[in-house]
């Protein structure tokens, strides 16, 4: 009788144990996840774009478009410096309102 109440007792431990891991776990990636939402709709907010993810992806390429022109533009390539800064400009001027 002893041995049986031991194991329960172990039982319930361990599982007190896994369950305070997975609570714990789980508020940090629901904090994580309701900060990205927010961060999300600030941003989209502030730049007057709609909170989609096609939006989001378009906003990076516009980005990249940008950074790339920059780029162009320290290596004194003037006109692939200026297809890129167009190309850029274009994108974001078509999701930003």
């Amino acid at each position: 009788m002893q041995v049986e109440s031991f194991f329960e007792w172990l039982g319930q431990a361990i599982g007190s144990v896994i369950r305070f891991i997975v609570d714990l776990l789980s508020g940090l990636f629901n904090t994580l996840t309701h900060a990205g939402g927010n961060f999300i709709d600030g941003l989209s907010r502030a730049l007057g774009m709609d909170a989609s993810i096609i939006s989001i992806i378009t906003l990076i390429i516009g980005l990249m478009f940008l950074y790339s022109a920059i780029r162009a533009f320290m290596r004194a390539s003037i006109i692939l410096g200026l297809i890129w800064l167009v190309l850029g400009l274009w994108l974001l001027s078509w999701i930003i309102h």
